[in-house]
């Protein structure tokens, strides 16, 4: 089936095609829980009937259109995206995917510091595209194509003295996840987060906050930053932000706006109307009692995991519903064997198994893959 198509991505074996709810449908009619959500694009499932509407009634009205040309569909979602995000946030660049977001992060700073200089995390991931791969940590997707492009200091996530020795002069930003999701559901504490900051700010630099996967609710509050106390010079999102639209997005202050001269950086789709359809009818689900139930929900759903005993298990962890489980080999037989059970999750590293269902997701279908896990893990080799 695949025979036409580039070989750059393993092949599981299933052909889906369509999709009701938390679940996908394979062309044999199989039903399989779905606790990836597309790597965290399909937030509200499939075929949610007001974000279909709403992008069906955009489709018959004007697919695409030209920056240079104003639109009231773009326009609006801009102002609601910025007024929802909050802090100095007052800009927006939109573009096409999360990887192009980080594109336009990185010389957005360049162009409002005249420097060249960025620090970003170990194990942290922006993407594959040649900028954003430079800012990606580890030698998995960089090693075939070093030297890179943009100069980078690589550190470890949540050492805050490791950040302080490796400022220069000519240090223009510094590029973080609240929490690292391709890098294994890593977590860092509020005080190094305030202390960057901090740093950030006493040094004259530009904190850049990628929210592709941890954004638009997916930990319990629109903006997983917003828990630590970030407050970015410019914020990345992507992923779900229109709906399963392709999209990206990369709010900057006044000030960084008015350092981007015209013509610099454009692209031709990006700020589609039909995207942006995608984004007012996404930010319309997104309200407070979604928010509490992805909170108490995500808990409900990590305090299972916790119970779950076994020696190959080195820990669960994470927020809201963006978690992990760890361990202590390769997770790819976990990840089949849910398969087989008509569950799908997908990896973050090679030993972590990543949950992250969309935000329909109810205590039932969690009691459902618990018990699956269970018996999986009940069956395994010590």
């Amino acid at each position: 089936m695949n025979n036409y198509l580039v070989p750059s991505y393993p092949n599981r074996g299933i052909n889906f095609v369509t999709g009701k709810g938390i679940y996908l449908v394979d062309d044999k009619g199989r039903k399989f829980l779905d606790l990836g959500s597309n790597y965290g694009v399909n937030i509200f499932g499939y075929n949610h009937p007001r974000i279909l509407g709403s992008l069906k009634k955009q489709l018959e009205t004007l697919i695409n259109l030209h920056g240079s040309f104003n639109n009231n569909t773009r326009t609006l979602a801009a102002e609601k995206l910025t007024q929802i995000c909050g802090g100095k946030l007052s800009q927006v660049f939109f573009s096409n995917s999360g990887a192009e977001a980080i594109e336009a992060a990185l010389k957005f700073a360049r162009l409002a510091t005249a420097k060249s200089h960025f620090i970003a995390m170990n194990h942290g991931y922006h993407g594959k595209t040649l900028g954003a791969l430079s800012a990606t940590g580890g030698d998995k997707y960089r090693h075939f194509f070093e030297p890179l492009l943009w100069q980078f200091s690589h550190v470890p996530f949540g050492d805050i003295k490791a950040v302080e020795k490796n400022i220069r002069q000519d240090t223009s930003a510094i590029i973080i996840e609240p929490i690292q999701g391709e890098g294994g559901i890593k977590l860092a504490t509020k005080i190094y987060f305030r202390a960057l900051q901090k740093l950030c700010q006493a040094k004259n630099i530009l904190l850049i906050v990628d929210e592709i996967q941890t954004g638009l609710g997916r930990t319990g509050t629109f903006l997983a930053g917003q828990q630590f106390g970030l407050t970015p010079d410019i914020l990345c999102l992507g992923k779900g932000l229109a709906g399963g639209i392709p999209i990206g997005a990369t709010l900057v202050t006044e000030t960084i706006a008015q350092a981007i001269p015209l013509h610099i950086h454009t692209t031709t789709f990006g700020g589609n109307p039909l995207a942006t359809a995608g984004i007012l009818a996404t930010l319309a689900e997104i309200n407070q009692n979604l928010l509490q139930h992805i909170r108490s929900t995500g808990k409900y759903f990590l305090s299972a995991l916790k119970k779950i005993k076994h020696p190959k298990i080195i820990e669960a962890r994470g927020i809201g519903l963006m978690l992990g489980l760890e361990l202590t080999e390769n997770a790819t037989w976990l990840l089949k064997a849910l398969q087989e059970k008509y569950i799908i999750a997908i990896p973050a590293g090679s030993n972590i198994v990543r949950f992250l269902p969309p935000y329909l997701i109810s205590k039932k279908e969690v009691n459902k893959a618990i018990k699956i896990i269970n018996r999986i893990f009940s069956i395994s080799k010590h």
